[in-house]
């Protein structure tokens, strides 16, 4: 905030049979360091959401829960530092390790599959609707558009941003979204990531073809011709099947524990979602990477890969997938999707 820093915390136990912990942190100004005395709150199993000991206490037979705690909070360089204590003398300790998302990624490109022909013979072998795919035009690390902004206060944004662009869209959508309703609220957030919204979702696609495009559609061709052969753009490839079938899968944004999840919404005035063979993910965590390596390392499997190819054979590249019948046309039905479809055809030489 401008004078000072908000938030909320939540603490997950690693035996479940023990209540999720929750608090709301304001600090007084900006310092690097702050002690403060804090309610704590438990997290209802049943709901997930923050509620008092009374109401939940009948289940938790055995446990005694704190109703205030004192935190020490310390930020040093790229580690905050929490040590607290509660008013029932249980303490602990915490070193939280500064976001990595605006960095380099620290996954190496698939080495085989370095241009346009060897990707080609690739798409072809892999599994298909085991893997979906992502194009990015630049070499940035796996992160929502919602996390890229660096406002990265999730109930804020479910509470306030959300439901005034569901005011303000309302008028225009043939449809009133129930955001109630888990489907139709997935579909709503789906519907303005695909216009443009930052939204903790992840557009991705079953076909490698169809990331290909979104890899390479806003780079000019004069912009490819000037193109060193180390310049790249980049397709993320992630194996769903395997994430889905090990980790549990929710759509739920706050309060939950981190996740990384796959999701299919229902296209509910999304004319985009079918022929891009759309699927999402949901996330409230920055750096979605660092938690796809920390699991890949838990599990010894591969999830997550990247595939980097030159810039200077975008001509080539979008030309066959007009031949695939891949084109801004058929992607983007509409007025728009058509211009630019002409405007590559006829201007893009």
């Amino acid at each position: 905030m401008r004078t000072h820093y908000e938030g909320r915390a939540y603490v997950y136990d690693d035996n479940h049979s023990l209540p999720s912990t929750f608090v709301f942190i304001r600090t007084h100004n900006k310092d690097n360091a702050f002690q403060l005395a804090l309610d704590t709150y438990p997290i209802d199993p049943r709901t997930e959401e923050p509620t008092t000991w009374n109401l939940i206490a009948s289940r938790f037979p055995e446990v005694n829960f704190p109703i205030h705690a004192d935190v020490s909070i310390r930020c040093d360089g790229p580690t905050l530092h929490v040590r607290w204590s509660t008013n029932i003398g249980t303490t602990g300790e915490a070193q939280l390790p500064r976001t990595k998302a605006g960095e380099p990624t620290e996954y190496e490109p698939t080495s085989d599959v370095s241009d346009w022909d060897t990707f080609k013979v690739f798409a072809s072998s892999v599994d298909h609707r085991r893997f979906i795919f992502r194009g990015q035009e630049e070499l940035l690390r796996l992160r929502t558009g919602f996390h890229r902004t660096g406002r990265a206060d999730i109930v804020r944004f479910l509470t306030d941003d959300i439901h005034t662009l569901h005011r303000h869209l309302s008028l225009r959508t043939s449809h009133i979204f129930n955001l109630t309703i888990p489907q139709e609220n997935g579909a709503f957030f789906d519907l303005v990531q695909h216009h443009g919204y930052p939204t903790p979702l992840l557009d991705w696609t079953y076909s490698p073809y169809v990331a290909a495009f979104f890899a390479y559609h806003r780079i000019k061709n004069s912009h490819a011709a000037a193109a060193q052969e180390s310049d790249r753009v980049r397709i993320f490839m992630f194996d769903q099947k395997e994430w889905r079938a090990k980790f549990s899968q929710m759509a739920k944004l706050s309060p939950i524990r981190p996740h990384f999840s796959i999701m299919e919404f229902i296209a509910i005035d999304n004319e985009r979602l079918v022929p891009q063979q759309s699927i999402s993910s949901v996330t409230n965590i920055d750096d979605i990477e660092t938690y796809i390596r920390e699991r890949e390392r838990e599990s010894a499997l591969r999830y997550l890969r990247i595939i980097d190819l030159p810039i200077r054979q975008r001509p080539r590249v979008m030309r066959e997938l007009s031949t695939m019948g891949i084109t801004a046309g058929s992607l983007f039905p509409g007025f728009d999707g058509t211009c630019e479809e002409l405007k590559e055809r006829n201007f893009e030489r």
